[in-house]
């Protein structure tokens, strides 16, 4: 529904018929700075998403990233554009514009606060809260666990507005890395892993956007000449396409963009994150910060402290839930992903993986007859993503697993602690 609303709205401007459709969808192609929507995962089409009406889920622990945001860094870009664009008033006042360009007349200004919530990114969480406790309304907790970037915070309380209604009975208690150098929580291992760098998305990003970018910049100039466009201008457009939407739900750059060159631009976000904090990473950096989150999910679906809860809702950041799908070898692309070429069949895609307001829920359930003992099942934004880690234990209709052969599955995570032998070795601790 969610979806179906921002469609309405952008159905009166003159760019959504080539941009939202059924065949090409911009919301699929923006890596993780997309709006939330629905998620559509490799090989998940056949998957039965309704339990069998004899099951419950009795357990559920949920890791909620923040809703859509203002840019991180990317503003520096949409400042440039703007810039470029200021310069050439008189230029665009004279020159005859193609129809998608047309907007450019009036003018273009960009104001979006970076690092805070937008007004949608505010709706996302507290539709999300709504959701969630009409999806389990058995379940209740008092407490919720956050990092403690404002964003996360105000995005918890949203959420919390939703779930529980006004003047909820609950805290909201942050976490950052300071305080718990291995929290799952926290958007990256920081001083314990000192190893670990973003840096080297940020040089993948950097190659690939050497094969992309120059050929867009070509052809915009040829249409607006005079006005001088460089690659970092480009940049500029594509992320404002972006953040007007993750804004405003609208934006006149996405229809600018012909569907390969937003499709080059997804593939840019997506090697950012693959090598920021998955698969990417060198020394299997990736996989082994994310046992983190996966020793603690099996610590209480196992109930192995004996101090297990039936509601775990916590909030953190897009490199926490990926983080953790890379410990698991879901999403793995094999051979890995590479800057110098396009891999359009990949299994690693952000914006189905981790869109703004992306939501992991993991649920352990019983059934009275359709499945003895209890069973695990993964829904990732509104979509189950089958344990294929599982194996040929996994369960084809539901892509569930039961509790047992997933913590067998997962048994490189439980063989791994904090500042152990493989840990010091990876992380330079």
């Amino acid at each position: 529904m969610r979806i179906q609303a921002i469609l309405s709205l952008l159905s009166s401007t003159h760019y959504v018929q080539n941009y939202f459709n059924d065949t090409f969808n911009v919301l699929n192609h923006l890596g993780s700075i997309s709006p939330y929507h629905r998620a559509r995962h490799h090989h998940a089409s056949e998957i039965v998403s309704e339990l069998p009406i004899d099951c419950t889920a009795d357990q559920v622990m949920l890791m909620h990233r923040h809703g859509s945001r203002g840019p991180i860094g990317e503003q520096r870009y949409i400042e440039q554009l703007v810039q470029t664009l200021h310069d050439a008033t008189d230029v665009i006042q004279k020159v005859e514009l193609p129809h998608e360009l047309e907007f450019l007349r009036a003018g273009y200004n960009f104001s979006l606060a970076p690092h805070n919530l937008t007004i949608l990114g505010r709706k996302e969480l507290f539709d999300h809260g709504v959701e969630f406790t009409l999806k389990y309304p058995h379940l209740t907790t008092d407490t919720i666990l956050s990092s403690d970037s404002s964003r996360v915070v105000e995005s918890a309380r949203w959420f919390a507005l939703g779930f529980f209604g006004l003047d909820p009975d609950v805290r909201i208690v942050t976490v950052n890395n300071k305080d718990d150098p291995v929290s799952w929580i926290t958007p990256a291992p920081g001083p314990a892993c000192p190893k670990f760098n973003y840096s080297f998305g940020q040089q993948a990003t950097r190659t690939w956007s050497k094969h992309y970018l120059p050929v867009i910049t070509d052809r915009l100039n040829m249409l607006l000449p005079g006005v001088g466009f460089t690659e970092d201008d480009i940049h500029g457009a594509l992320f404002a396409c972006a953040y007007d939407l993750a804004s405003l739900g609208a934006s006149p750059w996405c229809g600018i963009f012909r569907p390969d060159e937003l499709v080059n631009f997804e593939y840019e976000r997506d090697i950012l994150m693959d090598a920021s904090c998955a698969y990417m990473l060198p020394d299997n950096m990736g996989p082994l910060a994310g046992t983190v989150f996966v020793n603690k999910l099996i610590e209480r679906f196992t109930d192995s402290q004996g101090d297990s809860r039936p509601l775990y809702l916590e909030f953190g950041h897009d490199v926490t839930i990926l983080l953790a799908l890379s410990a698991l070898g879901l999403a793995k692309d094999d051979p890995p992903l590479s800057p110098d070429e396009l891999r359009p069949g990949r299994k690693f895609r952000t914006s189905e993986l981790t869109p703004f307001a992306a939501n992991m829920v993991w649920e352990k359930f019983t059934c009275t007859s359709s499945y003895d003992g209890p069973q695990i099942r993964l829904i990732l934004n509104d979509a189950t993503m089958p344990l294929t880690i599982c194996g040929q234990g996994m369960d084809s209709t539901l892509g569930t697993c039961s509790l047992d052969t997933f913590v067998n599955a997962n048994h490189y995570s439980t063989s791994i602690r904090f500042r152990d032998e493989t840990w010091n070795a990876t992380c330079g601790v």
